[in-house]
């Protein structure tokens, strides 16, 4: 008798957050629902972990939550005096210097950035409640698969802040900068099919559709050939600082590339 699979477990499970890999594809998904997957500087840390331990055979990763939300936002513990433990609060960053301040800022934002990283394509499948924090995780991949019970919000606004976790430019870019502003501004939530209608979201299915519309996308992109979507992929992002005849030239260069690896004339 055949022995059964290896499974070698999660490569991270730790602060609300798990990393488990199957070749092509993997999957960081977010661990707390007692707590609506509220968020701290704890599970940033291994957010941007996780983008570090990703192996090279990856092509797909896939964001998601367990149980009813996707993320409240930040864990409100950040809003008191004291704080996480061993975390500077609010308040001692706000007392720190212009220096200290950017640099805390930066690191938490490196939790956001490498889910657009040229070699990866990121798909967030997002349930319920996807606020604040939440909401600007969910914009910083390249496609989002929403439920049909979703609810995004950007409540920075309301608390007297501003959203400063990388979601503003692909908020733009999605739906155009009035819409942005007023969907900032209100904090108001936008559903599932506004969600669709302008862009914000790629897909909505039923609830208990959303892993397995998940899966058929993440296969879908796995179907084409890796350095076609690598080179797509850089194309479309630089798409929006290039003018018209900008972007004919990268169209050829990245064309040019293409038919040499093609044809074996690589370098």
């Amino acid at each position: 008798m055949a022995s059964p699979a290896h499974d070698p477990g999660p490569a991270l499970d730790k602060d609300g957050v798990r990393l488990t890999v199957d070749d092509a594809i993997a999957t960081v998904t977010l661990t707390n629902p007692a707590k609506r997957n509220a968020q701290s500087p704890a599970l940033w840390r291994a957010l941007t972990e996780a983008g570090r331990l990703l192996p090279g055979s990856v092509r797909v990763v896939v964001l998601r939550a367990e149980g009813k939300s996707f993320s409240a936002g930040l864990d409100r513990q950040a809003f008191t005096p004291e704080g996480f433990d061993g975390e500077p609060s609010f308040i001692d960053l706000a007392q720190g210097g212009d220096a200290e301040l950017d640099a805390t800022i930066t690191e938490y934002q490196e939790a956001f950035t490498w889910w657009r990283r040229s070699d990866i394509l990121s798909i967030a499948a997002v349930q319920g409640h996807a606020i604040g924090a939440g909401f600007q995780l969910a914009l910083a991949c390249d496609l989002r698969v929403v439920a049909d019970d979703v609810q995004f919000a950007m409540r920075e606004t309301s608390l007297g802040l501003v959203p400063d976790l990388t979601g503003t430019h692909p908020l733009v870019s999605l739906v155009g900068y009035a819409r942005a502003l007023e969907i900032c501004a209100t904090g108001r939530f936008v559903m599932a099919e506004e969600a669709v209608n302008t862009g914000l979201a790629n897909l909505a299915v039923p609830a208990d559709q959303l892993d397995g519309a998940v899966h058929d996308l993440a296969s879908a992109v796995l179907a084409a050939p890796r350095d076609a979507v690598i080179e797509t992929k850089a194309l479309l992002q630089g798409a929006v600082g290039r003018d018209y005849e900008a972007q004919r030239a990268a169209e050829r260069a990245a064309q040019g590339r293409r038919l040499r690896d093609l044809a074996g004339l690589g370098e």
